[in-house]
């Protein structure tokens, strides 16, 4: 019988970059066995493993995981620590449905949106920098979608009524444009003009002088639209189907539509970084959590993660993941475009 020591375990690979508690992280390395199955830990807590070999692990990560280096273990030897992004609860209790909103001052925006005619007791949530969750709006069946305005006004899109209201940051509320079907995603272009997703079918553009438009028409959706502006003038659209191979689409300033990626399970909510990549909330290949799509239209997870319905940026590099019930904050390492009042 051999006494000889056992290898040290050694990572060569995590994917993906990122991932929130629940998410999945595929280690590779070798070493990780020596005889008995490897313990995956972050920090000092240790997480599910989904599968282990000598070779590859996928552990899944656990609720109180904290951020910090990630280590395998394979019985009396520790790998050399890993850096990899988990991301933080900021709040829970929530019930989003569509991206976060950042503004200026960095107070994010979420909601509580409740099933088709639910009245909630809050419809929209508001969190500082300091991640202290306040009601911040009560009055809005099933709010959908928030926007931020280079004002630093706050725009919220009602699936019930068909409406989107303008909302001060003191939380005074008012109609801003009514008869917008099933209103969805809503987003702004440079010029300020907002467009509003009704999920019959509808893309509106809605003026600075509240004149609607009919800006194009796309597949009904089973869920939502979701809408984001790229650094080329183009708004993006997803919209989940019956099929579990959805598009995102893109639609010119003339309002011609084209399908700029095909291969999503469940598309939601989108941003994009300052490099021109788009995230966007789907599954690929079978793993859910944040997909990023590069300008030449390469896929690949970026963050892994459950139940993920929209994301948002913030200034330095953070991420914003909204779930159906939470919302995270992950440092990306990442860039988002500029926020509307920067672009002035």
């Amino acid at each position: 019988m051999s006494d000889s020591k056992l290898s040290k375990p050694e990572i060569r690979e995590v994917v993906p970059p990122a991932a929130i508690p629940g998410g999945e992280f595929q280690i590779r390395g070798i070493d990780f066995a020596g005889g008995a199955r490897p313990r995956v830990l972050f920090g000092d807590v240790t997480a599910p493993i989904i599968v282990g070999s000598d070779q590859l692990i996928v552990a899944r990560v656990p609720d109180l995981a904290p951020q910090g280096p990630l280590f395998v273990e394979n019985g009396s030897e520790r790998s050399q620590p890993w850096t990899c992004e988990v991301g933080v609860q900021v709040a829970d209790s929530l019930h989003p449905v569509a991206n976060p909103a950042v503004d200026p001052a960095g107070n994010v925006y979420t909601t509580f949106s409740g099933t088709r005619g639910q009245k909630t007791p809050v419809s929209v949530y508001r969190i500082d920098p300091h991640f202290n969750a306040k009601p911040f709006l009560s009055d809005i069946m099933n709010a959908t979608a928030v926007a931020v305005d280079r004002d630093g006004l706050i725009y919220v899109s009602s699936r019930y009524d068909g409406v989107v209201y303008q909302v001060t940051p003191r939380g005074e509320m008012s109609l801003y444009v009514e008869g917008m079907g099933i209103a969805t995603g809503i987003v702004f272009d440079p010029d300020e003009n907002l467009y509003v997703g009704d999920r019959s079918g509808t893309i509106f553009k809605i003026a600075r002088n509240r004149q609607i438009y009919v800006f194009a028409t796309v597949e009904p959706s089973i869920a939502a639209y979701h809408l984001t502006f790229g650094v080329d003038g183009y708004l993006y659209v997803t919209g989940p189907t019956t099929s579990s191979f959805d598009s995102v689409h893109r639609i010119s300033p003339a309002g011609e539509v084209e399908t700029f990626y095909r291969g999503l399970g469940r598309p939601q909510g989108m941003a994009f970084d300052a490099n021109g990549n788009l995230y966007v909330a789907a599954s690929l290949g079978g793993r859910r959590g944040v997909v990023r799509v590069t300008p030449d239209r390469e896929a690949q997870l970026f963050l892994s993660g459950p139940n993920i319905v929209g994301l948002a940026f913030a200034p330095p590099t953070y991420m914003y993941v909204t779930t159906t019930s939470a919302l995270f904050r992950v440092d990306a390492g990442v860039r988002g475009l500029p926020l509307p009042i920067e672009s002035r």
